[in-house]
């Protein structure tokens, strides 16, 4: 019998859509990935589209606008197609082309910026959608090569200096700035990167959860990055 690790039962890979969006998360389970070997030239919307600040959305009017080759045109396809089919299963996609995201200088000892390995959270049943056609992608990993950065005690003494107050309003405090959202990888953790092009959908942490949230963070941009994500 062959024994998977940790990060292979963490990932549910299928070949449609449909099984996409409908496969049930279940034990530790809690990423789904719709592989695809897409064709197009994404290079090209990329350089097509002015960026003037460190995220820009690109609505479908403008990528339908941009004077695209052949390949540029295959690609705008592909990116029309996934904002169809995400919306018609009744999510809210957002093409980003991303220069960077905001860091958070806040607290120097905790960042809570997404380049932090996190988790996403919801007061109702949702989860995370997202693909990079073009750039670094996000990695995940499993929830057991990962730790609470709350549970780590010279954290967890350095957040109780910060709040400095009663410890009946600590675990308000934490979540009310998202520090309770926030991990960091174990010694020879098994990070998987999102890859190019495949479709991802990530478990989140809301009341009806039945497995625990999908631990992910994003790249440190090397370049222009093309991202999907609801």
């Amino acid at each position: 019998m062959i024994k998977l690790s940790h990060a292979d039962r963490q990932i549910l890979q299928v070949g449609h859509f449909q099984d996409l969006v409908s496969k049930p998360f279940q034990g530790e389970t809690n990423a789904i990935c719709w592989r695809r070997n897409l064709i197009g030239d994404f290079a090209e919307i990329v350089n097509k589209v002015e960026l003037n600040k460190n995220i820009t959305v690109i609505s479908e009017e403008e990528l339908r606008d941009l004077t695209l080759s052949f390949d540029g045109q295959l690609a705008r396809e592909i990116l029309l197609n996934d904002l169809t089919l995400l919306t018609a299963h009744g999510a809210a996609p957002v093409l980003n082309l991303i220069k960077n995201y905001d860091r958070d200088e806040d607290y120097p000892f905790f960042p809570t910026d997404v380049y932090s390995f996190h988790v996403d959270r919801s007061p109702v049943p949702a989860d995370t959608f997202l693909c990079t056609y073009y750039g670094d992608p996000s990695e995940i990993l499993p929830n057991s090569d990962a730790i609470k950065k709350v549970l780590i005690p010279e954290i967890l003494d350095e957040l109780k200096k910060l709040y400095g107050g009663d410890d009946e309003g600590f675990e308000s405090f934490l979540v009310e700035n998202f520090f309770d959202l926030h991990y960091q990888a174990k010694p020879k953790a098994h990070l998987t990167s999102l890859g190019l092009g495949h479709l991802w959908r990530l478990a989140i942490d809301h009341p009806e959860s039945k497995v625990l949230p999908c631990v992910h963070r994003a790249p440190k941009e090397k370049t222009n990055r093309l991202l999907l994500i609801c």
